[in-house]
Formats: C-alpha cells, sequence, structure tokens
C-alpha cells in the first residue's frame, strides 16, 4: 500500500509533521497504520501540540482505507463471480487435482507444508509449467532460497506437452518461460514490496481489460515469517497475518490462485505438523500436508483444511525426475 509521503500530494493533510509523528510509531505507510494499534495513536495524538490537524490526518487515513475496499456483494453476485472467475487450476498431478477438486481454486490460499526434501519446490515447478502452458497464465514466482530451476521447468514442459516437432519445442518453451515472473525476495519486507507492486500492475491490467495473471508461488513463506515470529513477538505476528491479508486481497480482487511452501515441526507423538504455530493455521483457505516415500519418486498428501471437502482425504502422485 502506499507510504504517506506519496499520498501527501493528493491529501495535503498528511504533511511532514504527521509523517515524522507517525515514523516515531514505526509507521510509514497505510499497510503499517493498518497493523498499529489504532486506540493508541489517536490516544498519542491527541497529547500532542498539533491534535487536531494529527486527528483530522488520521480520519484521511481512515477514509483512504475505506476508498480501497469493495463495495458489498449480496450472495447472488458471490455466486456469479464463482461460476464466472473462481475455476480451479491444475496443477498437472492427476491425484492432487482429483483431491482438490480439479486443482488450485482461484481466489483461495493454499498452503502446502512438508519437510525438507519432501518435494515442495518440485511441486511448484510442476505447477508453474502447467499454468503457464494448460492455462496460458502469468505465473508469479517468488523464490526465497534460490530454488528456481529454470531447467526444471523445462523437463516438466517436455512431460506435459508431449511429442512435438523440432520446430515447435523452442517456441513452446519460450512461450512458458515468458510467462513465468520469477522474483527472488529473502526478507518478509522485500516480498511486501513484490506483492504491493503486483497489485499495482494487476489494478491497471484490469482496467485495460487484459489480465492474464493466473497463480502466486511463495517458495516457501515460511523461510519468512518464521525469522520475524522469533524476535519480533506480537509485531511478528501482525505481519503474518497482514502478509496472508494481502494474499487473499489479490487473490480475491484478481482471480488469481496462490501457492504457499510451509515446512513443518514434531507434533504430538513426533508426527511432523505445518510450521508457523497456531496463530497461522486458521489463515489459508486449504491446508495439505505433503510427505515422499524414502528413494522413490511416490508422494503423499493429506488434506488437513478445505472449505468444501471433508478434511482427513489422501491422495498419492508421482513426479518424474
Amino acid at each position: 500500500m502506499a507510504s504517506f509521503k506519496r499520498l501527501e500530494t493528493e491529501f495535503p493533510i498528511l504533511d511532514s509533521d504527521f509523517q515524522s509523528f507517525c515514523a516515531l510509531r514505526g509507521i510509514f505507510t497505510v499497510q503499517d497504520f493498518l497493523i498499529h494499534d489504532l486506540q493508541s495513536l489517536v490516544a498519542d495524538a491527541e497529547q500532542q501540540p498539533s491534535s487536531e490537524r494529527f486527528m483530522q490526518a488520521i480520519n484521511q487515513v481512515l477514509y483512504v482505507i475505506d476508498g480501497l475496499h469493495r463495495p458489498w456483494l449480496n450472495g447472488v453476485d458471490l455466486m456469479e463471480d464463482a461460476q464466472k472467475n473462481k475455476h480451479a487450476l491444475s496443477t498437472g498431478c492427476e491425484g492432487m487435482d482429483f483431491l482438490l477438486r480439479g486443482g488450485l481454486q482461484r481466489g483461495q490460499v493454499t498452503e502446502l507444508a512438508g519437510p525438507s526434501s519432501s518435494g515442495k519446490t518440485q511441486f511448484c515447478l510442476l505447477t508453474a509449467s502447467t499454468v503457464a502452458y494448460k492455462h496460458k497464465g502469468g505465473v508469479i514466482y517468488i523464490d526465497t532460497g534460490n530454488s528456481f530451476s529454470a531447467k526444471r521447468i523445462a523437463c516438466f514442459l517436455n512431460q506435459i506437452s508431449g511429442p512435438a516437432s523440432e520446430e515447435m519445442q523452442p517456441r513452446i518453451l519460450q512461450d512458458v518461460m515468458n510467462s513465468i515472473l520469477c522474483h527472488s525476495v529473502f526478507d518478509i519486507f522485500s516480498m511486501f514490496d513484490v506483492l504491493h507492486c503486483l497489485g499495482s500492475k494487476l489494478k491497471n491490467q484490469m482496467c485495460r481489460g487484459d489480465n492474464d495473471e493466473r497463480l502466486i508461488i511463495i517458495d516457501s513463506i515460511s523461510s519468512l515469517i518464521t525469522p520475524i515470529l522469533g524476535s519480533s513477538g506480537s509485531q511478528g505476528r501482525a505481519l503474518m497475518v497482514s502478509a496472508m491479508s494481502l494474499l487473499k486481497k489479490l487473490a480475491h480482487e484478481y482471480n488469481l490462485a496462490v501457492l504457499v511452501m510451509n515446512h513443518t515441526v514434531g507434533g504430538d507423538g513426533g508426527i511432523p505438523k505445518p510450521a508457523l504455530g497456531e496463530s497461522w493455521k486458521t489463515l489459508p483457505h486449504v491446508r495439505l500436508l505433503l510427505s515422499r516415500d524414502c528413494g522413490s519418486d511416490t508422494y503423499h498428501v493429506s488434506l488437513l483444511k478445505h472449505p468444501s471437502v471433508a478434511s482427513g482425504k489422501a491422495a498419492k502422485f508421482i513426479i518424474n525426475d
């Protein structure tokens, strides 16, 4: 979301004095404003010499936030939107698609958790290849560990596209590669920057009627969130919730499927469970737990949470090397 400095040109009440007042409290953008305790901010503003102007500025920010909200939709509107825009995207794995009733649902955030070397990145690359090729859609791939592999994308594409002439194969590969935009991100604030820029881009594309983006992949989101949870306490959790809120907003408003990777930790009896704690587990729309047979290409996935499918169901699939 926009910084107060950028908003000042349109709303002069958000002047340098108000920006300095907010900066002392770690508030530089509308996003920061949303995370901060509003009652505490108002109480501080009332103690300032320019309290009246600061209160006007706070009300102006609230007005800006209110303007960002979409109008209320009734049940008929929501049903029409779901039928028209919220379709499933195939992942390229028949077992996974069957479990998810067609694949990754547009408008929803899907979490895939699994231990190290369980195949999470391979699944991400296969899904990116499938969406770019079969659905002719753009993929935003946020890579947090330098794990993106263009060579692996090419291998998956050969499997997906089937036999093709020597003349057509390079063209197909080029089209798919052009459809996948990879961003290397190593902290949560850089991820916010990427997502905010993406939001602006999608808004402009929607105005022109040429929005081709279909999928956001974050491999992995836990590597960005874990560091801030350990050291920042409640602020870390607030950033985590804010990140998920932004992903949900992008998914809903622009009809995107969002796929995020998470690692696992030891649960009761040593059974692996998704990381990031109790505050996280209610946030994704869909939660999946992945495992892999040792020395095998067979993967097992169990459904932990889904809006329209009973939890506890499981499937297996193979990703060929």
